[in-house]
């Protein structure tokens, strides 16, 4: 049997779900990237990010990785933000953020990268001012086309809507299988 929450606590599950979904594109300096090579083979990394009001990241990364090839090659990817494992409750409950974008390039002579590096500038300070202009180093544009908050045990939901505000609560259909 499947307990219904009351409305007053869908309400109140559903505004703290939306607070911790802040905290995350707030607090959170760095994401988590999955991409995929040409043979299909899966990458996991991590670069740190800047975000936009349209809520697109914005990841300066090295030419010389892996994931970069990917991106270039693919132009899409995974961005996960996942609370720090030694601030988190319950290691198997921790609290995460991840979307699948679609990855663009930024020319270095367009409008689009200058806007990316002032709010790279503006969050990292004087470390993006010492390697912006190293020639190894590509920005891309991540732009969010649905994602997932996982803000604990039970607790999962799925993001859309243009504005990425809209939250649906998933849940799961558990099925008796005879078993235990």
């Amino acid at each position: 049997m499947q307990i219904q929450p009351k409305p007053d606590q869908a309400v109140d599950s559903l505004a703290k779900a939306r607070a911790i979904y802040e905290k995350l594109l707030t607090e959170q300096r760095s994401a988590m990237l999955a991409t995929v090579n040409a043979d299909g083979w899966p990458l996991a990394s991590y670069a740190p990010f800047a975000l936009d009001q349209a809520k697109n990241f914005y990841l300066f990364v090295s030419t010389l990785s892996q994931h970069t090839a990917n991106l270039a090659r693919s132009g899409q990817a995974s961005l996960m933000l996942i609370a720090d494992e030694a601030q988190s409750l319950q290691v198997f409950a921790r609290q995460r953020l991840t979307f699948s974008c679609r990855a663009t390039p930024l020319a270095r002579d367009s409008e689009a990268w200058s806007g990316a590096s002032l709010l790279y500038e503006a969050r990292f300070g004087d470390f993006f001012q010492l390697v912006r202009d190293f020639s190894d180093f590509q920005m891309f544009r991540f732009t969010p086309e649905q994602g997932w908050l996982v803000a604990g045990f039970g607790q999962a939901y799925e993001i859309s809507g243009a504005a990425l505000d809209q939250f649906s609560h998933r849940r799961e259909n558990i099925k008796d299988n005879g078993g235990g």
